[in-house]
């Protein structure tokens, strides 16, 4: 009895060191995309405009571009949450680079690798004050290296607009004359 309940605790403690050891293996390994968020866009109401948010992954690694080959794999997605008033026309992708990759040598991957751009294209409404907004989003991607992919992440990005009026809503108005005649 005395014997057994040695043997389950070593297997136990074993099982949960390598369990450890695992989680931090991945957590060290696994890469985070970095964000650079671009300065104030100006931009008018009425009219769109495209920010371009630039993005950094980690050398030895690479994400799934927008549109992968394959439909089980995760695609590079920015998921946007603009304030009211400001609308998101588009968003453009940089195309992915068909690679190979040891654990599919067979297999091209469409992928993104060092640094990438994706274009907001956003629209102030007319109706909305001239202001500074922020515009917040969350980069949905999956990171993977030679040899395996690590679990989902989610990075949430940010950058600011500043809406002023366009050029045709200026209008210039002639203060009011005084009927009296100053000398």
């Amino acid at each position: 009895m005395k014997l057994s309940r040695i043997l389950l605790a070593t297997t136990l403690s074993g099982v949960f060191a390598s369990l450890s050891a695992a989680q931090n293996f991945a957590g060290s390994k696994a890469p985070t995309i970095i964000y650079q968020a671009p300065e104030i866009s100006t931009v008018y109401r009425g009219r769109p405009s495209t920010v371009e948010l630039n993005f950094r992954i980690p050398s030895g690694f690479h994400v799934n571009s927008n549109q992968p080959k394959q439909e089980y794999l995760k695609k590079t997605e920015l998921k946007m949450d603009p304030p009211t008033d400001i609308a998101i026309e588009k968003l453009t992708y940089p195309q992915g680079e068909d690679r190979s990759f040891p654990f599919a040598p067979d297999d091209k991957l469409s992928v993104y690798t060092g640094d990438f751009a994706i274009g907001v294209t956003v629209r102030p409404l007319k109706t909305v004050m001239p202001a500074r907004y922020a515009v917040h989003a969350v980069l949905n991607y999956q990171a993977c290296d030679n040899a395996a992919c690590y679990p989902p992440k989610h990075l949430p990005v940010s950058f600011e607009v500043k809406v002023l009026k366009s050029a045709n809503e200026h209008h210039t108005r002639t203060p009011p004359q005084s009927p009296h005649t100053h000398n």
